[in-house]
Order: structure tokens, then C-alpha cells, then sequence
């Protein structure tokens, strides 16, 4: 006659096997709402453009300023297609999940919304800006951009918007003890070579 041991051994593999079972569902629940799990961003900045003209390189002869006003469209966002089985545990009602680490989806910084400021526009006949100058002002606040964006609270505010809604979306699924975590984003963006080509 089987003993009790046998039984609870055999009660848990088959507990453990259903667990295993709902692991490809829930992912695939999961992976179902990975467009929902986005932030996007607008991000105001304005470029401070000095310009001076000297004599031999050394003497200044004349400095021209101007301000522009831009504007960078940053979306982030949880890749839900990396989502891996092992990122998934479940026991029970309870589950743990380790999501995929925040990165940007898509960045836009149109040229088009680089306006300058023609109130604070000082230039003069010996030294003036023109379209080259304006481009590289624009392609540094650009870089600029890129290299702050990790320090803006972006990756935190993307992390609780995609907790949220999991949190919700496990819950219809009947679990009462969810734990979610994130990989760790090292940076949003490689480092990007703005400068121009010789």
C-alpha cells in the first residue's frame, strides 16, 4: 500500500507540471499587450548658440548670439517579444515575472521644430549665423538629448505605467500575489557619433 509520502511527492509534481502548463499561456497573454506598454515623452529644449570672430585668433572682434527652441518626441517602452519562459514563475496564485529592461521605441527631433528666436537674435554684418551653424547647434542639443535622457526619470515612469497594467492583466487571470520586476537598462541609447564626417 502506497505510503502518504508518495502521495504528497506525486501531489506536488503534478502541481508543479500544472504550474509549468500555464507558463505559455500567460506569456502569450502577456506578449498580447506589449504595444500597450509604452510612455511617450515630449521634451522641451532650448539651444544657446555663441558665434565669435577674432583677429589672428586671438583678438575678439565681434560675438553673435541666439536662442532656438526645440522639440524631441521620445517614446519608451517594454519589448514584450523578449520575454523569455524562465522570465515567468508560477505557484500557485502566485506569480513572479521579470520583464524585459525599458528601452526606447522610437525618437523623434524634427528640424522643423527648431525655431529661433528672433528677439534675441544679435548678429551683425562682421559676424552672422547661417544654416550650417544652425545645423550644428541642432545636431549637438540633439546628442545632448540622447546622453540625458537616462537621467530624466524616464526609465521609472515607463517601469510603474507597464507595472500598473500587468498588475491588472494578472489579476484577470486569477493571481492574487504578483511580483514584477524589470531587467536592468544600462542606457537607452549607444553612444551616437553626431559629428560630421571629415
Amino acid at each position: 500500500m502506497p505510503k502518504i509520502g508518495t502521495y504528497l511527492i506525486i501531489l506536488c509534481l503534478s502541481l508543479s507540471a500544472c504550474d509549468r502548463n500555464k507558463r505559455p499561456f500567460v506569456i502569450s497573454k502577456i506578449k498580447s499587450v506589449a504595444k500597450l506598454a509604452t510612455t511617450e515623452t515630449v521634451i522641451d529644449k532650448t539651444v544657446v548658440g555663441t558665434k565669435t570672430k577674432k583677429v589672428l585668433g586671438l583678438i575678439k572682434l565681434n560675438e553673435a548670439n541666439f536662442v532656438a527652441y526645440t522639440e524631441a518626441t521620445v517614446k519608451t517602452g517594454i519589448d514584450l517579444g523578449k520575454l523569455q519562459p524562465e522570465d515567468v514563475e508560477i505557484e500557485g496564485k502566485e506569480i513572479k515575472v521579470v520583464l524585459p529592461a525599458v528601452e526606447v521605441l522610437d525618437f523623434q527631433y524634427p528640424f522643423d521644430k527648431f525655431v529661433v528666436d528672433s528677439t534675441i537674435l544679435k548678429d551683425s554684418w562682421v559676424n552672422r549665423f547661417d544654416v550650417i551653424d544652425y545645423e550644428e547647434f541642432y545636431r549637438k542639443a540633439e546628442l545632448d538629448i540622447r546622453e540625458q535622457l537616462q537621467y530624466t526619470g524616464i526609465v521609472s515612469a515607463t517601469q510603474d505605467k507597464t507595472r500598473t497594467m500587468m498588475e491588472g492583466l494578472l489579476q484577470n487571470l486569477g493571481y492574487e500575489a504578483i511580483f514584477i520586476s524589470f531587467k536592468e537598462t544600462e542606457q537607452l541609447f549607444q553612444p551616437v557619433n553626431l559629428e560630421k564626417e571629415e
